[in-house]
């Protein structure tokens, strides 16, 4: 048996008080969640939204993010529910696939956000760096509970985890490729680039296109990774969940296409809006705290904000 370099011997669980145990990838995940509510919340003000309103996009984007993830579990697992469909509802069948989990909570969110009287596309500007935490860092948090392995292998990357577990891959002690790590890895070094790119100035447009830009590198780098999975191939190497990554990176050019064609055709506004859902030179001006000769106030009184 090929001997893996990187070993996990631990405990996964812990015991907070009374008979209460949970795992420490769950501890993680929520420090993840916490941590990417807040980040949005700081971009928020800084591209002229509430940062109240951060609360009710999260929330919006839970039933799509669920409802996509199953379907695409089904997709990506044909037979995972035989005959009985009605399973599909059943939470404690199955999971969730993360592609169409994104692409629900994308839908859902930014319906939300269309209600909340602000430009969807300045949404979605700022909605790239905490979805890409999300994913990467969310990723990582696996490690701690052994789930997301992938191939056996037997090269000096390759992980297992030994003790009692429970671990959250089957034969987790067989040395095997770390995918769910190099997914984190690849998604959070493209959330560095996008930022150092945005930091330069290069996306001065708040039109949404850095989002499908980083979508689009993330869904690329997921279907790469997919050829790593234990998941059965599909189309060619991909596995069902690599399809539906391929297919959300097609989606995202042509986004990215049609928003550089409205580009050309739509000049672009003191704010640099000018994409989803916005409307040059009339949104800003109905809100005094982006207007820049409006009064000091930080936000517009709850009485004259849009209707929820």
């Amino acid at each position: 048996m090929p001997i893996a370099v990187v070993t996990f011997q631990f405990d996964p669980s812990v015991q907070l008080f009374g008979d209460v145990v949970v795992r420490w990838g769950t501890i993680a995940l929520v420090a993840v969640i916490v941590a990417a509510l807040v980040l949005a919340g700081v971009l928020a003000r800084r591209v002229g939204l509430r940062a109240d309103d951060v609360a009710f996009v999260a929330i919006g984007i839970v039933p799509g993010a669920v409802i996509g993830g199953r379907l695409g579990y089904v997709i990506a697992h044909p037979g995972a529910l035989g005959s009985s469909p009605e399973l599909l509802f059943d939470p404690s069948v199955g999971g969730l696939e993360l592609g169409l989990a994104v692409v629900g909570g994308f839908l859902t969110g930014t319906y939300v956000a269309s209600l909340l009287g602000s430009p969807v596309g300045r949404w979605l500007h700022l909605a790239i760096a905490p979805t890409l935490f999300v994913l990467g860092a969310g990723k990582l948090t696996m490690v701690l509970t052994g789930t997301g392995q992938g191939q056996p292998d037997g090269s000096a990357w390759a992980t297992h985890y030994l003790g009692p577990g429970p671990w959250g891959s089957l034969l987790p002690a067989l040395p095997s490729v770390p995918s769910q790590a190099i997914e984190g890895i690849a998604t959070l070094a493209i959330l560095t680039a996008l930022s150092v790119l945005l930091i330069a100035g290069l996306f001065k447009r708040r039109d949404g296109m850095v989002f499908f830009l980083g979508i689009g590198l993330w869904a690329l780098a997921r279907a790469g990774v997919s050829t790593t999975w234990r998941d059965p191939a599909q189309i060619g190497r991909l596995p069902g969940g690599g399809v539906v990554a391929m297919a959300i990176a097609s989606v995202c050019v042509i986004a990215l296409v049609a928003l550089l064609i409205r580009g050309r055709m739509v000049p672009e506004d003191a704010e640099g809006d000018a994409g989803v859902g916005s409307a040059p030179d009339t949104e800003d001006r109905a809100h005094p705290s982006i207007d820049p000769v409006a009064n000091d106030l930080a936000w517009p009184d709850p009485e004259s904000r849009p209707r929820f």
